[in-house]
């Protein structure tokens, strides 16, 4: 069964940049109305104005995800322009790197409220106007981290592997009303933000030049090249439109590394 998304609303956290944008670019292409949200008010309007000028139909929403008050009054602005959200893809997160002995408490507490807590209160606010439409998909970013853990990264593999869980959650409870919930885990995904973060860690961690960080994690993927946002978007846009029996799921996106 296809579901056609041309015309229905679908929003996408941390949609003014890199892989967010992408998948937002990518549910356009669909034909979907797409409120991009984005801590970073000017980016989110940019983004906006950038896919309005292609032609497509976007607005974009500054919002922090770790409030909760702000992420529903937020929604229901969207809903209220347009329509209840039949998508929605919860991206925006952070990512650090460093030695488990050096996280403090505020860098824990920070990466479980942005990516944990942050898919929590999104997938709230737009449950209520799913369960009225009787049909919604909700797509929430983990990282293969999230299945086995990465060094020099335990805060952010412990939340990304928070993500899944609470995926499955979701997918059981949402499931009668014709709501999916799935995850996909990406590998290391060239050309983003949070990829030029990591690499330049172990650069510093590791004492290698960027090149040959790529070279090490390269040879890693039985396919021989990093995750693309294109890989990401594809999939996103999959089980927005086709994926209908497909729920509670964590699907691994990352070129054979990862396989469980």
């Amino acid at each position: 069964m296809t579901l056609d998304i041309k015309g229905r609303v679908s929003v996408v956290t941390g949609g003014a940049q890199s892989i967010g944008l992408g998948i937002a670019q990518a549910l356009c292409e669909e034909g979907s109305r797409v409120a991009l949200l984005d801590i970073a008010a000017d980016k989110a309007a940019e983004a906006a104005a950038q896919l309005r000028d292609s032609g497509y139909e976007a607005a974009g929403y500054p919002v922090d995800v770790t409030d909760r008050d702000a992420v529903h009054q937020t929604i229901a602005r969207i809903s209220d322009a347009w329509e209840p959200a039949s998508v929605l893809v919860n991206n925006a997160g952070v990512v650090d790197q460093r030695p488990f002995e050096e996280i403090r408490p505020e860098q824990m507490d920070l990466m479980m409220r942005v990516n944990v807590h942050g898919t929590l209160y999104c997938a709230q606010a737009v449950s209520s106007g799913m369960k009225r439409q009787g049909y919604g998909r909700i797509i929430n970013l983990s990282s293969k981290s999230g299945k086995t853990g990465s060094a020099l990264m335990a805060h952010y593999s412990a939340a990304k592997g928070a993500v899944i869980a609470l995926t499955h959650a979701l997918a059981f409870e949402l499931a009668p009303h014709n709501i999916t919930a799935n995850c996909l885990c990406p590998g290391i995904t060239d050309h983003t933000g949070v990829w030029g973060n990591v690499s330049k860690g172990y650069v510093e961690n590791l004492g290698l030049s960027r090149d040959q960080v790529v070279e090490k994690f390269a040879a890693k993927i039985p396919l021989g090249r990093l995750t693309s946002i294109e890989d990401v978007a594809n999939f996103v846009v999959f089980l927005a439109t086709k994926g209908d029996y497909c729920t509670g799921q964590a699907f691994n996106i990352t070129g054979g590394r990862e396989v469980h």
